[in-house]
């Protein structure tokens, strides 16, 4: 419950209205930093699509004199943890996204209330840590969580971005190759090489075998073939692919008057002279589908640019097979200059820094303190579901 004010209940999906207002409150509330493009989500009229395909999860409102004024999301599911303790087993893990509150309704304590419920429902279900991942620059969210809500900020992510143009990339065939692994390649794979990983879910299994995901991909220097697809020596590079366009649109709100003029030209050079084959940013006012990029890993003497070659190959591969996937998006650690270089990505367009914040629920807290102090690069698993 909350103040006298307001009350925390269960989204109804069978209610009408549930729908409705849920869909609305999304729409009034802006993605992004001000200091870029702002960007909206489309739901598809399925406010509880982000994490439908999740283990288990849960839905909550705040009402206000039977106004949908706050809602959240949150998730459950088992995940390996190198710091948790003994090391090799897993834990479950709860995540909090979707927070919205509506502008006229902030300060009043119902983002709180939200977030103290839904905890609750995680200690119900006996969750070890509670996880959430906000943008460095979006206030609001960091003073809730870390400072009031006894959440620490163990890692820092980059959430890369890059537009699918009207050209494909040119890959050298000769010198890189790319094969795609069966579900069960993939799977081996996944378990040998990242179980190690921050967040690697137990049920890799049925992340692969979704309808939503498109693939897995393993990228290798031909002059070094690896000996055996689960014994790969040489250096080497894994991505798998998410279609998350067929779950939430994206569409451009807003944004810069330099993006709107840069666009407008390209478009006007492209017409004026079409031999100079102009590469043309995609129309994001409009909703639009992306893929995500996950169980991105590389080993090996330059691997990171099997990894750019990778994010190539799918960039290729949504302008090919892709109806209306207009952008490749694509999440790796704060810390790693070297990868973020390799992969193609639009600096407008991406988040230079995202915020991962954990807290122990049963007291754990050496866990913690490990994770805070922990090694800024160590590799992180991003769920698709999640996203």
């Amino acid at each position: 419950m909350g103040s006298k004010d307001f009350v925390i209940r269960n989204y109804e999906e069978s209610r009408l209205s549930d729908r409705a207002q849920v869909a609305d409150l999304e729409q009034r509330c802006e993605i992004g930093s001000s200091k870029r493009v702002f960007l909206f989500t489309d739901t598809l009229g399925d406010p509880i699509c982000r994490i439908r395909h999740s283990p288990l999860y849960k839905m909550l409102v705040a009402e206000w004199n039977n106004e949908v004024v706050g809602v959240i999301q949150g998730s459950i599911k088992t995940a390996f943890f190198s710091t948790h303790k003994p090391p090799g087993l897993a834990a479950k893990v709860g995540y909090i996204l979707g927070l919205r509150v509506a502008p006229p309704f902030r300060r009043r304590g119902i983002g709180s209330s939200l977030v103290h419920d839904l905890e609750d429902w995680f200690v119900a279900n006996d969750v070890d840590y509670c996880c959430m991942a906000t943008e460095k620059d979006n206030h609001a969210s960091v003073n809730l969580f870390i400072n009031h809500m006894r959440y620490v900020k163990f890692r820092t992510g980059r959430i890369l971005v890059n537009p699918v143009t009207n050209y494909p990339y040119k890959i050298n065939q000769s010198e890189i190759r790319i094969q795609k692994l069966k579900i069960e390649e993939a799977e081996e794979i996944y378990k040998k090489h990242m179980t190690s990983t921050e967040f690697f879910p137990k049920d890799i299994n049925s992340i692969l075998k979704n309808n939503l995901s498109l693939g897995t991909w393993v990228a290798h220097y031909k002059k070094q073939p690896p000996r055996h697809t689960f014994d790969i020596r040489s250096s080497w590079a894994v991505v798998s692919l998410w279609n998350s366009g067929e779950v939430f649109k994206l569409r451009l709100g807003k944004a810069p008057f330099p993006w709107v003029v840069y666009t407008k030209s390209l478009k006007m050079m492209e017409k004026m002279l079409p031999c100079l084959k102009v590469i043309l940013v995609p129309d994001y006012f409009k909703a639009f589908g992306f893929y995500f990029v996950y169980g991105l890993h590389h080993e090996g003497a330059c691997s990171e640019r099997l990894v750019g070659v990778l994010c190539e190959f799918v960039h290729n591969l949504a302008l090919s097979n892709a109806k209306d996937c207009k952008a490749i998006v694509t999440e790796i650690g704060g810390e790693d200059d070297e990868l973020k270089m390799a992969i193609p990505h639009w600096k407008l367009l991406s988040c230079s820094e995202d915020l991962w914040c954990v807290k122990a629920l049963k007291s754990e807290e050496d866990s913690v303190l490990e994770w805070k102090n922990g090694p800024p690069n160590r590799p992180l698993f991003v769920d698709p579901r999640e996203v």
